[in-house]
């Protein structure tokens, strides 16, 4: 038996909102409570922790991750504007440098990623030709911020074989089946890297006091060998990394189909996720009901058809486990919807409204779409983060779609209210895994009215994650006695517990509820001291 005391702290649970001490015994919380009771405790226990006024929180669980396009895009060229890329000549300037890096006779994509258009003066990506110039013939994807588009160099291009595929352009910009191809290509790796790269993310997951991450893994993405590695590597809290809860983007249209593919990657726990409807808004793909405003010839492109999703929908289903779509556009969702009420009327819906099925972004949700999510026992990842960094009057939802349809984008408020289970995920690498800066931008949506309590994002960023996986049953989420010790310590500077309990922390109105860090604007975040699993910990600042 290995036990650890957390004392002279703050302890984040509804179960004990007032608990100083938490105590930790075989991975399990085994009792919380006060200071002066857990100073009796000290004698008995391996390891004691002085939080020093720390706060003790569930561990985070993001939603929505894509680990092996993480690690390339931290080891490849980042063309963000916080790297100082700032125009098309500052992303070419980037990829000459790293060309030129290059050791002789290294014929590997050079990937780049993050770059934005509209963030440069140009308003345009670079061309086929400048990448082969600035690579001196190297093959080069650079893939856009939301992930849905890329430029590649004419090596890449030939390599891949992208001429004559849907969404291939001559000036080097792929979408849709060319950018599927495009994107295959420059995610083959070797055995051993590949396993280096899952370590790297998941060793800066921890690092943010994340305890699991949902693996969004699908053909284009990354390899059923890699994901069934991912799930054997985690399965067990001793490896010291965050627990990956796995999702397969392949369609199914029997049962049969279904079963078949949770007998191939054991562990699965849903079948979909990066399994696509539609694309993205900054890259124009979204299937809109309107065109997008930006660009009056398209209204974006549907990937599945309503009858497509039907038969997923029913094969999964009936093979007892969970699908997950991702949709982004109302057009989109409107072929969602359409699909699931066919299934519900093979299934009945209470089957398909109990299978907890998923929805990965949905973005523009209204009245009439929000009634059929709340009727079909739909569950929802989103992604705050995407407001943040895209929303308000002169953010790119507003420039594609326009300012009253952009208005509209990641109703959190409405969702939440009626009572649709919320999970919170970064979509990494398009945003950052930052949970705390999900949590804040939920509570700081550009609209308002669709801003949520700061507990109630923290509750969908931690709880949330087990819920929509179905696992919220094994008490993961939350710190209760009994609950697994899935949790992590913060420190937050500009919080000082013992002088101003109440009125240093944020917390919903009523009494007794659980305090939280001030995320407020211009409040630094906090700062993840350790992070545990089950009693094993993946980071520590803590020595």
């Amino acid at each position: 038996m290995t036990s650890t005391l957390y004392r002279h702290g703050v302890v984040h649970s509804p179960s004990d909102p007032f608990a100083e001490a938490v105590l930790v015994e075989d991975g399990t919380v085994a009792w919380m409570g006060s200071d002066d009771t857990a100073d009796g405790l000290v004698a008995g226990v391996d390891e004691v922790v002085e939080l020093d006024g720390a706060l003790v929180a569930p561990g985070f669980a993001d939603a929505h991750v894509h680990l092996l396009e993480t690690a390339l895009a931290a080891r490849g060229t980042d063309l963000t504007a916080a790297a100082g890329v700032r125009s098309l000549a500052d992303a070419l300037a980037a990829v000459a440098r790293a060309a030129a890096a290059r050791p002789g006779g290294d014929r590997r994509p050079l990937l780049g990623h993050g770059w934005d258009e509209r963030d440069w003066p140009e308003g345009r990506p670079p061309t086929r030709e400048e990448l082969d110039a600035a690579a001196h013939g190297l093959p080069v994807y650079l893939a856009r911020v939301d992930v849905h588009s890329a430029v590649v160099s004419t090596a890449l291009a030939e390599a891949a074989g992208l001429r004559g595929l849907p969404g291939w352009s001559d000036d080097g910009r792929v979408e849709r089946d060319a950018h599927h191809a495009a994107r295959t290509l420059a995610r083959a790796v070797e055995p051993g890297e590949r396993t280096a790269l899952y370590r790297e993310a998941l060793t800066a997951a921890a690092a943010a006091g994340v305890v699991s991450v949902h693996e969004k893994s699908a053909p284009s993405i990354d390899t059923r060998d890699g994901l069934r590695e991912l799930l054997a590597m985690t399965a067990d809290p001793a490896s010291a990394l965050p627990l990956v809860v796995g999702y397969r983007g392949e369609r199914c249209v029997t049962a049969d189909d279904a079963r078949a593919l949770l007998a191939d990657i054991p562990g699965l726990a849903g079948i979909g996720g990066d399994l696509n409807v539609d694309g993205a808004i900054g890259s124009r793909t979204a299937a809109l009901r309107h065109p997008y405003a930006d660009a009056p010839g398209t209204s974006g492109h549907l990937y599945l058809s309503a009858e497509e999703i039907a038969n997923h929908i029913t094969a999964v289903t009936r093979a007892g486990t969970h699908a997950a779509l991702h949709v982004i556009g109302d057009r989109g969702l409107d072929e969602v919807l359409l699909g699931l009420r066919a299934a519900a009327d093979v299934e009945g819906t209470a089957a398909v409204a109990g299978a907890g099925h998923r929805l990965e972004h949905a973005e523009m949700v209204d009245a009439p779409s929000l009634a059929q999510i709340v009727l079909l026992g739909l569950r929802l990842s989103v992604q705050p983060a995407f407001d943040a960094a895209w929303g308000g009057p002169d953010g790119m939802y507003a420039a594609r779609l326009g300012r009253g349809r952009a208005a509209a984008l990641n109703p959190f408020a409405d969702l939440a209210a009626a009572g649709v289970p919320l999970a919170l995920g970064s979509d990494a690498p398009v945003t950052p895994v930052d949970p705390w800066a999900g949590v804040r931008a939920a509570a700081q949506h550009h609209q308002v009215d669709q801003r949520i309590s700061v507990r109630a994002a923290f509750r969908a960023a931690t709880r949330g994650g087990w819920r929509l996986a179905h696992l919220d049953h094994t008490g993961a989420g939350e710190l209760r006695v009994g609950a697994p010790a899935h949790l992590a310590v913060w420190r937050a500077e500009h919080l000082v517990v013992q002088a101003a309990r109440t009125s240093s922390w944020s917390a919903d109105p009523r009494a007794g509820s659980p305090l939280l860090p001030d995320l407020s604007p211009g409040a630094p975040a906090p700062r993840c001291l350790r992070t545990v699993r089950a009693g094993v910990v993946l980071h520590d600042e803590l020595g």
